[in-house]
């Protein structure tokens, strides 16, 4: 019997499937469709290339794409014409491009975000090379903050190499990655940790951080709190003080923001050890690397420790999964 793993809904686009003469129109009506009516122009339009994932989060919607040289033009009168009133963002992850508001111009380079509103009229060039990019759509009444404010962000620089908006391009970063962990019922969810990211990084932009409701800086906090539990898996000396600290709250209040996920700190801490363990037993590249070595790089000083957690957790010792994984490696 046949089974299917039901996923997130994503639809796919390649103006390569397409004749080579309907190929820039058809891009420019996915472009409108994705985020707003726009006239595009290109250096490329007699045989463009684009290609795009549209990935549906409930309100909010996450598309990555490559696409040739363009020059996107939302104009008065488009924005007259319709107005989906929305948030758009780029992540440039290849390649470059530049925007003009009129009032004010901006460049932008690798892993920063350009930040515009389906409200206003601008114009964005990208450089002659094809760029690479993770598009985020966010109804504006999704963005918890006033929007007279939010749109002071306009034409604002925002990196993705730090802060809060690291945070929100790992984020996207490892969604777009790999969709197949996720199922339709986690598309809402997911899409309410992009807006509650998107707040939190024009909140920060701007210093507005008391005008974000108390429930999205909990759940941006969380998510913080957890990055930082990741990265530090290998310190045996982690702990929930420890990451109360590292964020400038109380241990107290840290528990408040797991437990309102069903959660304690202690049992993230030693869960994301043991997965991350469990992944390692299983990379055939890193076979000649001793049991014990990879539990102490997650955290596991003392071997005897991670095999009783490790059976515990998973059912099996950690040497039968590594062993599982040297079969299938010889078998592939």
């Amino acid at each position: 019997m046949w089974l299917t793993a039901i996923v997130l809904h994503e639809s796919v686009f390649r103006t390569t499937d397409l004749p080579v003469d309907a190929r820039f129109e058809a891009w420019v009506e996915r472009m409108g469709s994705t985020h707003a009516p726009m006239r595009l122009t290109s250096d490329r339009a007699a045989d463009y290339r684009g290609h795009q994932r549209v990935i549906g989060l409930g309100d909010v919607t996450v598309w990555p794409a490559t696409f040739d040289q363009l020059v996107f033009h939302r104009t008065p009168k488009l924005v007259r014409q319709s107005d989906p009133e929305s948030y758009h963002l780029s992540l440039l992850l290849k390649g470059e491009g530049a925007a003009d508001w009129g009032r004010q111009q901006a460049a932008y380079r690798t892993h920063d975000f350009h930040i515009n509103s389906s409200s206003q009229s601008w114009e964005v060039h990208t450089g002659s090379d094809p760029v690479t990019v993770v598009g985020v759509e966010v109804p504006r009444a999704l963005v918890a903050v006033p929007g007279h404010r939010a749109d002071q962000v306009l034409g604002s620089l925002m990196s993705g190499r730090e802060g809060i908006g690291a945070l929100l391009a790992q984020f996207l970063r490892q969604l777009v990655a790999d969709t197949s962990a996720y199922q339709p019922s986690d598309a809402p969810r997911l899409g309410t940790v992009v807006a509650d990211l998107v707040t939190a990084l024009f909140a920060h932009t701007m210093d507005a951080g008391p005008l974000v409701p108390q429930e999205t800086r909990g759940r941006t906090l969380t998510l913080e709190a957890k990055t930082f539990i990741r990265r530090h898996l290998g310190d045996p000396d982690l702990t929930p003080e420890g990451v109360a600290a590292a964020h400038h709250i109380s241990r107290s209040y840290l528990y408040r923001l797991f437990q309102a996920e069903g959660l304690t700190v202690a049992s993230y801490i030693r869960d994301q050890r043991l997965e991350h363990a469990r992944r390692d037993l299983a990379d055939p590249r890193l076979r000649a690397l001793p049991i014990h070595v990879v539990a102490a790089r997650r955290g596991f000083p003392r071997a005897a420790e991670f095999t009783r957690a490790f059976r515990t957790a998973y059912g099996v010792p950690p040497s039968e999964v590594r062993a599982q994984s040297l079969v299938e490696g010889q078998g592939a």
